[in-house]
């Protein structure tokens, strides 16, 4: 009897970011976020409140093995980034 193999599964994270509108060029910063199986090693930097960019550098990082499969802006101060890790 042939044996079945386990699939692996995807890795998912779904951010939410906002700016303050009442400071131009004011930075992207995480308002909420998702995480469907791991974000190892970058766990530490996806807290709400951080910079968006803090958390993408750490996510984009050729290690991480994430990549940005839906980045879009909801509002002029707003929106969402939806990155997927195939392991």
């Amino acid at each position: 009897m042939a044996r079945a193999k386990a699939v692996r599964q995807t890795d998912l994270v779904l951010i939410s970011w906002s700016q303050n509108p009442l400071v131009s060029r004011s930075p992207r910063r995480i308002s909420a976020l998702r995480v469907i199986g791991s974000s190892f090693p970058c766990s530490d930097r996806l807290t709400v409140g951080t910079p968006l960019r803090t958390a993408l550098v750490c996510l984009l990082n050729a290690d991480s093995g994430f990549k940005i499969v839906v980045w879009k802006q909801t509002s002029g101060i707003s929106g969402y980034v939806l990155l997927q890790r195939k392991r």
